[in-house]
């Protein structure tokens, strides 16, 4: 096997130029850079990543810690700063907590224990220990998606509350005063956020919330359809459900056609983030979606600066929020 020396012999430049070109090579001359280039390919040496972090002090990893990899919000992101950090000589390791904050707590240690460059982390946790755990962390980081008070990093997400407004008065605007409110996990600064949207929207508008038209669905399939379905059995049910994610409006929509109720004739539909082929799905469902695309540029581009910028590394924690977008469809209907 191909060892830096035999590199170095080729290239004939010293180990330490090799080793300087291999970590940093914006500091060796382009005219140098290109022997050593050509000798690596000559002898087919192949760098040892650990001995390249041991030397550094840090990895080329990125650690993407999110609750749920199977949510295409996530998805979206995730390319986008995988993409960012390919262009900039690292490579993102993706990790599952399931929202639970002991698993992500140990997937973050390791990574940790693995030299991580830095952190893209979508938080689960929110109390003291929590708090104090991240505070104690000494890598960079951005928090993306879920706004936890007492953290300070960066933050990049959406205006949740906008989103859960726009889709309200859309649904005031439509004739509908029985609307009802899927929510997510009362901790959690999306679901808390979006509900606020909805609830100041009605009392703006003068229409008092049934507390039976609020059910947490818990951002996901199971607690979302059984929600939809205490709904839907009520004598007095609701003209209009708001699904405070993608999962929950989806699980409703079936719920719903498993009841044999018809949308929108029946009963109106609308959601907060967009679905895969969500464009092929009948009827097409109104919502507000989320530029996965910007939040993913943001991050990465934060990430990194952080990581490889010296000034970056000690700079106040920002936060950028974007405005999301809505996107009509005919899942909703005029009373």
């Amino acid at each position: 096997m191909a060892t830096i020396r035999d590199v170095a012999k080729l290239a004939d430049v010293s180990v330490s130029t090799v080793s300087l070109a291999l970590s940093n090579p914006a500091r060796v001359s382009q005219k140098t850079l290109e022997k050593i280039r050509q000798a690596i390919a000559a002898v087919g040496f192949v760098a040892d990543p650990l001995a390249q972090s041991l030397a550094r002090g840090r990895s080329r990893m990125i650690g993407f810690v999110v609750g749920n990899v199977g949510n295409p919000f996530f998805g979206d992101i995730r390319r986008e700063l995988e993409n960012y950090a390919l262009d900039h000589q690292h490579f993102v390791v993706v990790t599952d907590s399931s929202g639970k904050t002991d698993r992500e707590r140990a997937m973050v240690e390791h990574l940790i224990g693995l030299k991580t460059a830095g952190l893209a982390l979508a938080p689960s946790g929110y109390d003291q220990d929590y708090l104090d755990f991240i505070a104690g962390l000494n890598v960079p980081i951005v928090c993306f998606d879920q706004k936890v008070a007492g953290i300070e990093r960066d933050f990049v997400g959406s205006d949740n509350y906008l989103a859960g407004a726009m889709l309200t008065e859309h649904l005031l605007q439509l004739g509908h005063r029985r609307i009802a409110f899927i929510t997510g996990p009362s901790h959690m600064h999306t679901a808390t956020e979006r509900y606020r949207g909805f609830a100041e929207t009605m009392a703006n508008a003068g229409v008092e919330v049934n507390p039976n038209f609020v059910v947490d669905g818990q951002f996901t399939r199971t607690a979302g359809y059984e929600a939809a379905m205490r709904l839907l059995i009520q004598p007095e049910r609701p003209t209009a459900i708001l699904g405070a994610n993608n999962t929950v409006a989806l699980s409703t929509l079936q719920a719903m056609q498993e009841l044999g109720f018809r949308c929108p004739e029946d009963i109106s539909l609308a959601m907060i983030d967009n679905v895969q082929w969500s464009s092929v799905i009948t009827p097409r469902i109104t919502m507000v979606v989320q530029d996965t695309l910007a939040l993913g540029g943001i991050i990465a581009r934060r990430l990194m600066h952080r990581i490889s910028n010296p000034q970056g590394a000690v700079e106040p924690p920002q936060d950028f929020v974007l405005t999301p977008k809505f996107v009509p469809g005919n899942s909703c209907r005029r009373l």
